[in-house]
Parts: C-alpha cells; sequence; structure tokens
C-alpha cells in the first residue's frame, strides 16, 4: 500500500473561461488523499452533449455554468495511489468516475441506492460544489482525480479503455431504464434516435435479449442500427410507415434531445406500453393526455443511475464485450468536437485521451 500524502494533489487540465470562451491548460489542485479516498491517473474522458450544454451556459438558469470550468464526467483511469483505510481498491487498478462524486449518503435515495436522487443534492463531477457547498469541483478533462472510493466504480481493464469511458454516463443512462422496465426476451423496444446515448441503448438492449428497432430520422442511419444489433428501423419521417407502426412496442427509450412530438412517438406503444425519456429538448413538451389514457400507457423519465447499478451495467457491458463507438482525440481539438458533436458528426462519441496533454 502506497500512503495517502497530506499534501493537495497539482492537477493538469482543460478548462473554459465562459460560454464564448475557448478551452485552455488550466492548473489546479485537487484535495489531498484522505484515508477512504484514491487517487486517479485519468487516461480517458468521454465528451458528453451535456458538457457542451454547461459549458456554453445553454441550461441556464436552471443550471448555472460557474466558470472556470473543467468538463467532463465519463472517466476512466488507473489508480496510483489509496488512502489508509481504503479496502475496495489497489493502486495499479483501473476505475472510473460517472456524473456524480458524492453525496449526503443519509436520505431515502442515498440509501436506497439511488444516489444521483440525493434530497440533498448530490456533488456533480464538475460544474458544482462538494458536498461543503462551497469547494468547487472540476471534471474529466484533467489528468488527476481525487475520489472516495464509495464513489469510484471498478472498469475490467481488458476492454478498450477508451470506448469504456462513455458507459460512464451513456452506458447507465440507458442501461437503467431498459432494466427497471424490464427489457428482454418477448419485448419489442424502440430506442429513439441514434446518437451517443441510442447507440448504447441499441447495443444494451439487444444483449438483454429484446428485440430492437430504432426510430430516426436518418435513412442514413439504417446500416449503422443494424450493425449495432437492431432488427428493425422506422424512418418517423415516412408518415406511411409511421401509421404503420401505431402500437408497436413495449418500451420506447427516448434518447432525442431536439424537439420533438411525444404524441406521435407515444402512439407507437402498444397496450401497457412504457415511454422512457432521457434525452433533454430545449422546450417544453406538449402533451396530449389521451396519448396516455388510450392505451394505459406511461411516460417516464429516468436519470444516469447510483453507484451500486452502475457497477452492475458495467459488468453486464463487460460480460457482453459492449463499449462505446468512439473517436479518440487529443485535448487540442475539444473544440472541433464539440461542433461536430452538435452537428451530429461522430460515430458515436468523441474521447479524449487525456495521456495526450
Amino acid at each position: 500500500m502506497i500512503p495517502a500524502e497530506t499534501k493537495a494533489v497539482a492537477t493538469k487540465g482543460f478548462a473554459i473561461d465562459g460560454p464564448e470562451a475557448k478551452f485552455e491548460p488550466f492548473e489546479f489542485t485537487r484535495r489531498e488523499v484522505g484515508p477512504n479516498d484514491v487517487l486517479i491517473d485519468i487516461a480517458y474522458c468521454g465528451i458528453c452533449h451535456s458538457d457542451i450544454h454547461q459549458a456554453r451556459a445553454e441550461w441556464a438558469p436552471s443550471i448555472p455554468s460557474a466558470y472556470p470550468m473543467v468538463p467532463g464526467h465519463e472517466i476512466v483511469g488507473r489508480i496510483s495511489q489509496i488512502g489508509a483505510d481504503v479496502t475496495k481498491f489497489a493502486v495499479g487498478d483501473f476505475a472510473g468516475i460517472g456524473c456524480f462524486v458524492d453525496s449526503c449518503r443519509e436520505c431515502a435515495a442515498c440509501t436506497g441506492g439511488v444516489e444521483q436522487y440525493c434530497m440533498k443534492r448530490c456533488a456533480m463531477t464538475y460544474n458544482g460544489t462538494e458536498m461543503d457547498r462551497t469547494t468547487p469541483t472540476y471534471g474529466g478533462y484533467s489528468n488527476k482525480y481525487v475520489i472516495d472510493e464509495d464513489y469510484a466504480l471498478k472498469v475490467n481493464a481488458a476492454g478498450d479503455l477508451s470506448g469504456v469511458a462513455p458507459l460512464l454516463c451513456a452506458g447507465i443512462t440507458t442501461y437503467s431504464p431498459l432494466k427497471r422496465w424490464e427489457a428482454g426476451p418477448g419485448k419489442k423496444v424502440a430506442v429513439a434516435g441514434l446518437g451517443g446515448l441510442g447507440h448504447m441503448g441499441v447495443k444494451i438492449a439487444a444483449a438483454m435479449g429484446a428485440e430492437v428497432t430504432v426510430l430516426s430520422t436518418s435513412p442514413s442511419k439504417e446500416a449503422d442500427a443494424k450493425k449495432l444489433g437492431a432488427k428493425g428501423f422506422l424512418n418517423t419521417k415516412d408518415a406511411d410507415a409511421v401509421t404503420a407502426a401505431a402500437g408497436s412496442f413495449d418500451i420506447i427509450l427516448d434518447t432525442i434531445s431536439a424537439n420533438h412530438d411525444y404524441n406521435s412517438y407515444l402512439n407507437l406503444l402498444g397496450l401497457n406500453g412504457v415511454m422512457v425519456v432521457v434525452g433533454v429538448p430545449t422546450e417544453p413538451v406538449a402533451l396530449n393526455a389521451l396519448s396516455l389514457i388510450l392505451g394505459n400507457k406511461v411516460l417516464a423519465g429516468s436519470m444516469i443511475g447510483g453507484i451500486s447499478e452502475t457497477q452492475e451495467m458495467l459488468d453486464f457491458c463487460a460480460a457482453h464485450n459492449i463499449v462505446s463507438d468512439v473517436e479518440v482525440i487529443t485535448p487540442d481539438r475539444i473544440e472541433e468536437a464539440y461542433d461536430r458533436t452538435v452537428k451530429s458528426d461522430v460515430r458515436y462519441r468523441f474521447v479524449i485521451d487525456m495521456q495526450g496533454n
């Protein structure tokens, strides 16, 4: 065991200083490695669309953006130091960090294993504060992270680590609702949207044994959908095809962040069907009550997953050889990656090589 050093951890990262600014090198310190902490040398960090929204203050004022901001919550790396009381990890282990790094540990959500819904508000990996509500959190566009072992995830090093990184957000965001609504053999699952979230939804639902169909406005994505594991493809711009598909699905996983008509998608559900929303449109959505009442349908939402479920997802993906399809970049290409992500010009997730900084 390498004992924790009683000093702050010098860290190099890449920060943005305002919604119109560019990313620049940024040096800061993480807290010292405490008795229950692990220090992760970050290898890869995925670029999530929520990074872009927050870096560019597109969710303000609902979610304010604090600058300087170091985004990144899809983090994998190797542990280089552990605290004296750490029992779950050893130096040299591979580990991951997802969307949050702490919570109150006492409320019903935390004790129930859904820490992401902490009633006192969990500590987000970046653009937030530690639970002291004072110390800012900086994310994974950096070379090191100090985290309590209870909020770190074990990563199977046998897979492609760059492809594992997006599982810490895109993977759990799709796995959790698919598991909750019992996607599996005999279930017809539609995944709306084939981007960073959608392509993971297809892979995971197919691995669970469901019959998967992709719903997309882009006919050019049909070949990719089939390669990812989908059996069917529905062009939602084809009115006749949409009408013919009414009542076809048990579950719709809606990953679309662009504004769209929920009612038309709900019409595709069969009796007792459920549509789970994980994408976040920028505008409020108009909903016809009859879209739910006729057919006893459910419109649900889901936000990532708790620590234990995220670990379960990582283990599931390792067992089924599932990783995200990624394009690896160096930190000097973050702005390019942001612009291309907005244009859907990536198959299907950018991942930053943090050792290339």
